[in-house]
């Protein structure tokens, strides 16, 4: 008898007990469990939950891996000890092992503790409540150590991680009847909590924040904290090609706008997120940035306002910089927390596109919106999918309405008339 069939008879025989759930957790995780129908017609599907949160973890790995390397990277040109990277994605400079040596013992304890302390705390949930481990909180423990300064104290993302997991999920009944995309909840914990640790021109490379105030103080500003300076353009030395490819400082995973896409491509390939919420919230984005490129060329901004170096900003790099492709790809696609209709998904993408252009440009103290953009939008998801469902009724109920019911055979055409309903 194999490994398998006797931790099969375990299970049966201990189902009941208050600590089945866990055992039930690690169980079909490895194992998928010995059970078949026997009668009827059923649909059958290589996809289940478990699945499809793998399919999204591996789609995170490049954008992890990448993390690790710019963390080295930004770490060693801040001190001047490397060049920086200047022969494209593949660049020497970029891809040594001290820059991923240096990011892999930086990341690790942040993934260990994600996933340990979030486990933990729907493990206490499950055996008080008594129901089976769901894999959901596989992709929100790879997500968070994702979105956050990579010098983040540990015990700051212990606090964030048990607040996230219990308020925005487990209160709410769980994975599946969450409102609010719980690493996204983390994010805004963490922010509103600790903002000198989630802002400012110190925490987005490693070292920045230990040699602060002293002769060897490295800044680490990102080109959104230059813009919502009022600086321009050109008062930074970062490329279009260093945007695109991701050689520039911010949260670990969301530099590396070529990646992401390559990951948004495979999701949608896959069928696992949504090409409508993408697409309608990349719109979004670049209307809201037109609108402020066009406000800056009428001259209606001055160029000494606070408002004018991100309102001046090309409006299709918004999407290069900043979590906005990371969030869009990652986390609006979320399938529990989003808009499920599909003229629901298209203004809800539209939306969290539109608001984090807005909310960077508004919010000098915190340029980054596309996290808080979402997290409105999973509020109001609902809400818009409510009144597209109530349109589609109405459509149909005047449609109906309007309809013609003709008589059954030709001979009766004469002598009744077209009634409508």
């Amino acid at each position: 008898m194999g490994l398998k069939e006797n931790l099969h008879k375990f299970r049966v025989k201990n189902q009941g007990k208050k600590w089945f759930p866990v055992f039930s957790g690690f169980h079909t995780f490895l194992f998928t469990p010995n059970e078949t129908t026997h009668s009827g017609t059923h649909v059958k599907g290589a996809d289940d939950l478990k699945r499809t949160m793998n399919t999204v973890v591996m789609s995170l790995i490049p954008c992890l891996i990448f993390g690790m390397f710019n963390t080295g990277y930004q770490h060693y040109l801040a001190l001047g000890e490397i060049q920086a990277a200047a022969d494209g994605f593949f660049s020497a400079a970029f891809w040594t092992w001290d820059n991923f040596i240096l990011g892999f013992w930086k990341m690790i304890p942040l993934v260990v503790v994600s996933y340990v302390v979030g486990l933990t705390v729907e493990f206490i949930f499950c055996v008080i409540k008594g129901h089976e481990i769901e894999e959901g909180y596989l992709v929100t423990g790879m997500l968070v150590p994702l979105i956050v300064p990579i010098d983040i104290q540990l015990w700051m993302l212990t606090v964030a991680v048990v607040f996230g997991v219990v308020i925005g999920k487990e209160v709410f009944g769980g994975t599946g009847m969450n409102i609010l995309n719980p690493a996204l909840t983390i994010r805004a914990f963490l922010f509103f909590a600790y903002p000198t640790w989630m802002s400012g021109d110190k925490v987005w490379v490693h070292g920045a924040v230990d040699t602060a105030g002293t002769a060897d103080a490295i800044s680490g500003e990102t080109v959104l904290g230059y813009l919502a300076q009022g600086k321009g353009v050109d008062e930074f030395s970062y490329s279009l090609s260093d945007m695109f490819f991701g050689f520039i400082p911010g949260s670990v995973g969301e530099t590396s706008t070529l990646l992401i896409l390559l990951g948004g491509l495979f999701l949608v390939f896959s069928k696992i997120a949504s090409w409508r919420i993408m697409l309608s919230a990349v719109i979004g984005s670049l209307v809201m940035g037109l609108i402020f490129n066009s406000i800056v060329a009428a001259g209606w901004i001055p160029e000494y306002s606070k408002f004018y170096g991100l309102m001046s900003f090309e409006y299709w790099q918004h999407l290069l910089v900043g979590g906005l492709a990371f969030g869009i790809v990652f986390m609006a696609t979320d399938p529990v927390t989003g808009s499920q209709t599909n003229r629901g998904k298209w203004i809800y993408g539209f939306l969290i596109g539109f608001l984090s252009v807005m909310i960077r440009v508004f919010n000098p103290g915190y340029p980054e919106g596309v996290f808080l953009a979402i997290l409105l939008m999973n509020v109001f998801a609902p809400t818009i999918d409510h009144y597209v469902v109530r349109g589609n009724i109405k459509r149909r109920m005047k449609r109906l309405k309007n309809a013609t019911i003709y008589p059954k055979t030709s001979g009766e055409v004469e002598a009744l008339k077209t009634e409508t309903v």
